[in-house]
C-alpha cells in the first residue's frame, strides 16, 4: 500500500482491494448504533460490518465465509462494492470507522450524498464507476487478490493491470482530498495566512 499526499491529504493510492459485492449497503450495516459511544474518531474499526464479520456479539468469532475476514484481502486498503453505498442515516461514524479499519479508498457503482461528503469531509476517496467496470474490477480481484490497484486523483484514473478507467469528481472536492481539507479547513483557507484567532 503506498500512499503519495499532502500532510493530511491523499492523491495517489495504490493498495490491494477487498470485495463486497453488495448493493444498498446502509450506514447500520457498516457500523450498527450500538457501537457509537465514543467521542472520537478512532476505536471504531474493530466494529466495521459488525453484524457480518462476527458470528457473536461480544466480536471473538469471525465469520469465515465473510469476504473481509478472508486471509487473502487482509491488509486490503480499497473497499469495492455496489450500488447506493451508504444509504440509511447520515451518521458520521460510519466513514470513520471504514477509515479506522484501513479503508483509504472506496470504489463504488455509486453512493448515498451524504456518506459520500462525509466521506469527502474525513478524507476518505469514494470513486464512482459505471457497473461493467465495477464487474472487471470485482473479476480482477477474485482471480488475484494480491493485484494492486492504484487510483489517481490528480489524474482520475483508476488503473490495475491493463486496465485503465476514468471517473468523474468535482473539482473541490478533488481539491480538498489532495490538500486534506474538512469543512473548517476550506473556511480557514479564505483567511490570509497570518491570521491570528
Amino acid at each position: 500500500m503506498t500512499n503519495q499526499t499532502s500532510p493530511a491529504g491523499i492523491d495517489v493510492h495504490t493498495g490491494k482491494a477487498a470485495p463486497l459485492n453488495q448493493a444498498n449497503v446502509d450506514t447500520d450495516q457498516i457500523i450498527p448504533k450500538q457501537f457509537l459511544t465514543a467521542v472520537t474518531r478512532s476505536g471504531y474499526g474493530k466494529h466495521l460490518f459488525h453484524d457480518w464479520r462476527y458470528l457473536d456479539q461480544h466480536e471473538q468469532v469471525l465469520n469465515p465465509e465473510f469476504s473481509l475476514n478472508k486471509p487473502e484481502h487482509q491488509g486490503a486498503s480499497i473497499l469495492l462494492v455496489r450500488e447506493n453505498f451508504g444509504c440509511g442515516s447520515s451518521r458520521e461514524h460510519a466513514p470513520w470507522s471504514l477509515d479506522d479499519y484501513g479503508f483509504k479508498v472506496l470504489i463504488a457503482t455509486s453512493f448515498a450524498d451524504i456518506f459520500y461528503g462525509n466521506c469527502i469531509n474525513n478524507q476518505l476517496l469514494p470513486v464512482q464507476l459505471a457497473s461493467e467496470q465495477m464487474d472487471q474490477l470485482f473479476a480482477v480481484v477474485e482471480q488475484d487478490a494480491n493485484s494492486q490497484i492504484t487510483v489517481n486523483l490528480s489524474e482520475q484514473k483508476v488503473t490495475v493491470g491493463e486496465l485503465s478507467f476514468s471517473f468523474d469528481i468535482a473539482e473541490q472536492h478533488k481539491t480538498n482530498l489532495i490538500k486534506g481539507l474538512d469543512a473548517i479547513g476550506q473556511t480557514l483557507e479564505l483567511y490570509p495566512k497570518n491570521t491570528v484567532f
